[in-house]
């Protein structure tokens, strides 16, 4: 492995806890899991480590579910205490998202994840333009629809989250929002998705990863123990922010600030394409 100085030691350091408190916000507020800022953080910290390339992307995927799983617990305990979430939709998805997630995990070892940044950037800078617009009647139905269609969207949340290491919350915010779901709803309901995916993904790349060779000291398969410990105390004291934040929101302030999120997101996915 390749040591690095001090200063840079620091500095990562200094990133890793930042992120943890940027995860645990973006959880509570709008009910995703934080990969978009726990992994490119993370695949610094082991690409300076010396972690082969062929390990480093599962191995910043796997901590990064990992992560989410205990926050992604203390965001649905928050929004589901304000009554908030939607438990019938989380229930039509559990099993959907569940078969997704373990089909990611399984082809990540050789699938290349561009196709599903792809139409992730596409259908978020669309929603975002619908939220910044205020164009109501940018949606696909007024209501949810029906169970296949529901069980096709759990797949395509669960595989492309377990791909590219995000909690899921938020493409399932997208979905939902299409279907004129209402936003805080939505954000509360997003937070259960986190959940499921987190769990089966973060053991999955367990034991995908179990035995590998060139894992930094510490790991769990694909799981940093380290990186985890870093990153998970300060996202579980932030989320309850994240949560209270939300909730004080009117239903524009909070379209804005996750149209925000939506453009932000999608410029960082454009880039590493």
């Amino acid at each position: 492995m390749m040591a690095f100085p001090a200063t840079q030691a620091i500095w990562l350091a200094v990133a890793l806890t930042v992120a943890g408190g940027c995860t645990g916000i973006l959880a509570g507020l709008f009910g995703v899991g934080g990969g978009t800022v726990v992994v490119p953080v993370l695949y610094e910290v082991f690409k300076l480590y010396g972690v082969p390339e062929d390990t480093l992307m599962p191995l910043c995927i796997g901590t990064s579910l990992a992560v989410i799983v205990p926050t992604s617990i203390s965001s649905f305990l928050g929004h589901y205490r304000k009554g908030a979430v939607d438990m019938t939709v989380l229930q039509r998805w559990l099993l959907p998202i569940s078969i997704g997630v373990l089909l990611g995990v399984f082809t990540s070892s050789f699938a290349k994840p561009s196709l599903f940044k792809e139409v992730f950037i596409v259908v978020c800078l669309l929603l975002a333009v619908r939220l910044f617009t205020n164009k109501e009647k940018w949606r696909l139905s007024e209501h949810l629809p029906g169970r296949t269609a529901m069980a096709s969207y759990g797949l395509l949340i669960g595989s492309s989250a377990s791909l590219m290491g995000i909690g899921g919350g938020l493409v399932g915010n997208v979905v939902l929002t299409l279907y004129s779901f209402p936003i805080h709803s939505a954000v509360a309901t997003a937070s259960g998705i986190g959940l499921i995916v987190s769990i089966p993904g973060a053991l999955g790349y367990v034991v995908s990863g179990w035995g590998q060779p060139g894992l930094p000291p510490l790991s769990a398969g694909y799981v940093s123990i380290i990186g985890f410990a870093l990153l998970t105390p300060l996202s579980l004291l932030t989320v309850r922010h994240g949560v209270k934040l939300a909730h004080r929101m009117s239903k524009r302030e909070m379209e804005l600030a996750l149209a925000t999120y939506l453009l932000l997101i999608s410029l960082r996915f454009a880039v590493t394409i």
